[in-house]
């Protein structure tokens, strides 16, 4: 029973996330000859003053509001 947690910055929008969890749940059932209703995906969501890379709080780095309409 696959259980697949998504790391994110929030801002994607929920027709984003039923596409991504669409497409990983086949591909997760095909590769791990499981049953699709086995397939659990939970997103965990982060605000971008709380994600880092390159030492540099991505609330700064891509400043206000980026990716509040989905990623780019």
């Amino acid at each position: 029973m696959p259980f697949i947690t998504v790391k994110l910055a929030k801002g994607r929008t929920v027709e984003q996330k039923q596409q991504f969890v669409e497409a990983i749940t086949i591909e997760a059932a095909r590769i791990l000859h499981v049953q699709e209703e086995w397939v659990t995906v939970v997103f965990d969501e982060y605000e971008r003053e709380n994600w880092a890379s390159a030492g540099q709080l991505h609330s700064i780095k891509f400043g206000e509001g980026y990716g509040n309409k989905g990623a780019k």
